[in-house]
């Protein structure tokens, strides 16, 4: 029932606009009708007045005692004809020779308009009198010798509106009626469209979900940016406010002149959804997917839906730490455990220097290995990772070894700590799995981490199960892994966008049976920068 109401509000407002235009557009022609009226009865007034005037009798006989006798017929003939309201003919004393009223002939013209037509000059007045508005001609009667002799004076009344529409009424009623018969057509048609342009939703419903639209996307913990076709900004919420500093409203703004490379013109363009790619915008690095906005196959906008990269690799930082801390400490506690039940034995052997012993030679390689990875890595995460890596090993009864020149003072150029620890343990994690499905009685890896001042190589070796050319093909692709199991397939698949983004090349060696060697070279700074 209220979508019947709503579509018949549409339909009288819609038709009350025809109504309202109809009305305005006939006032308009009106005005037109009378302006062409009033013209044809001055071009026909002038045409009468100077016909009179170039009458030969009127020119010859103006100035003779009787000759009103001869012309005021003549004027009344011609009046009737041109349907004129009257033709007066005057000499130059203003004297009457001729009127549709014979009592006025013989009487003196006055009139506060006739000065110039006693000038030789033609022209046409407009008078009010009781009758209406009326037009008079004024042409001067010349004789042989150009010489001015009289004035003729043509006059007519206007149409008033009311006799314009009466002549008019036949016109007037069959456009009415089309126009109406259209307008009703059109403001059905026009309803129905605006109702499905509406999705047949009521007006307060449409407020209310513009304003809860509203209120979600400001209060989301991420950035959006929409635009429309024509790259102008139709959302730009306070989130995205905040990660790209601006204190303005920027709705209704090209979206180049806020942001110029946000790359939203892009996947409008194209149409094609990026996503969970990072981009680098002025000096705040993102994380972010952008998709195009479709309505029944066109691309009618795009948008993004994006979070701060600093923020969003603190928290991955944190996850990662705690879970490399974990594993750590879990491989730690069995390592620890397997020693105690060595003292434990030696003891009850009775062998009590050799427990000793043992102990000092345990403590002497944790000690070493940690003074090691402190002095040779910088960062703590990395020196963190390899010693859980290491003792995870141990577990394992894989023996990881570390490159003695091995050495980190910094980090790739656009490459942070949480990429690097990615990049680095699922190296070592698939050089664990490639060992788990090999019967080598010594299981090694061996992790080399080198840098100059311009390049960074990181280099991870394993005996294990190796790869086949094909599998070598597609191991970077995501989702392709030859384990069973879910959340498979994606560690290379990450490394790989790691290595890209830190313009990185990644070289792999492999042999079925024999082992693999996955080696990165990783730029320390900018391309085509340069030291200063």
């Amino acid at each position: 029932m209220n979508r019947l109401r709503m579509y018949w509000k549409i339909m009288i407002l819609s038709f009350g606009v025809v109504l309202f235009s109809l009305l305005i557009g006939g006032l308009f022609l009106l005005g037109i009708a009378t302006r062409i009226k009033e013209e044809e009865l001055k071009q026909r007034l002038t045409i009468t007045a100077q016909t009179v005037a170039n009458l030969p009798d009127v020119v010859e006989r103006i100035n003779d005692p009787n000759a009103s006798v001869v012309i005021a017929p003549m004027a009344d003939k011609i009046r009737i004809l041109n349907n004129a309201s009257y033709i007066v003919v005057l000499d130059m004393n203003r004297k009457r020779l001729s009127h549709p009223l014979s009592e006025r002939i013989g009487g003196t013209f006055q009139a506060r308009d006739d000065d110039a037509a006693f000038a030789e000059h033609t022209y046409v007045s407009k008078v009010r009198s009781e009758a209406g508005i009326g037009l008079r001609s004024f042409v001067p009667i010349m004789n042989s010798s150009s010489e001015q002799v009289g004035v003729v004076v043509a006059g007519g009344l206007l149409p008033s509106v009311t006799e314009i529409i009466r002549q008019e009424k036949q016109s007037i009623i069959m456009t009415s009626l089309l126009s109406m018969m259209f307008g009703v057509i059109g403001s059905a048609l026009l309803a129905r469209h605006i109702k499905l342009q509406m999705f047949n939703l009521e007006p307060q419903e449409i407020a209310r979900m513009f304003r809860e639209r509203s209120a979600a996307f400001q209060a989301m913990h991420e950035g959006v940016i929409a635009i429309d076709r024509n790259c102008i900004i139709t959302i730009f919420n306070e989130r995205a406010k905040q990660i790209f500093d601006i204190h303005r409203d920027v709705t209704g703004l090209p979206i180049r002149e806020v942001i110029p490379d946000t790359r939203l013109p892009e996947v409008l363009e194209s149409g094609v959804a990026i996503l969970s790619q990072e981009l680098k915008i002025g000096e705040t690095i993102i994380w972010s997917n952008r998709i195009p906005i479709r309505e029944q196959g066109v691309t009618m906008g795009a948008i993004s839906i994006f979070q701060d990269k600093t923020e969003v690799t603190r928290m991955a930082e944190e996850l990662t730490g705690v879970k490399e801390f974990v594993h750590a400490l879990r491989a730690q506690n069995h390592e620890h455990m397997n020693k105690m039940h060595t003292v434990a034995g030696l003891l009850q052997l009775g062998q009590q220097n050799e427990a000793l012993n043992y102990l000092f030679e345990v403590t002497e390689q944790q000690e070493e290995m940690t003074r090691f990875l402190q002095k040779h890595f910088d960062d703590d995460g990395v020196a963190g990772l390899l010693l859980g890596k290491i003792s995870r090993g141990k577990e394992l009864g894989i023996d990881i070894r570390i490159d003695p020149d091995s050495k980190m003072n910094g980090f790739p150029w656009l490459v942070d700590r949480h990429d690097f620890v990615l990049l680095l343990g699922n190296l070592i994690e698939n050089a664990f799995d490639a060992l788990a499905d090999t019967e080598a009685s010594s299981k090694e890896i061996y992790v080399s981490i080198r840098q100059d001042d311009e390049y960074m190589s990181i280099l991870v070796e394993d005996n294990g199960c190796g790869m086949s050319e094909p599998t070598q093909k597609r191991m970077l692709e995501r989702g392709f892994t030859t384990k069973d199991g879910e959340s498979r397939g994606m560690g290379l698949y990450l490394l790989s966008g790691i290595v890209n983004k830190g313009n990185g090349r990644l070289t792999c060696e492999s042999s079925l049976g024999l082992g693999t060697s996955i080696e990165i070279l990783f730029p320390l700074k900018e391309r085509g920068s340069d030291d200063e």
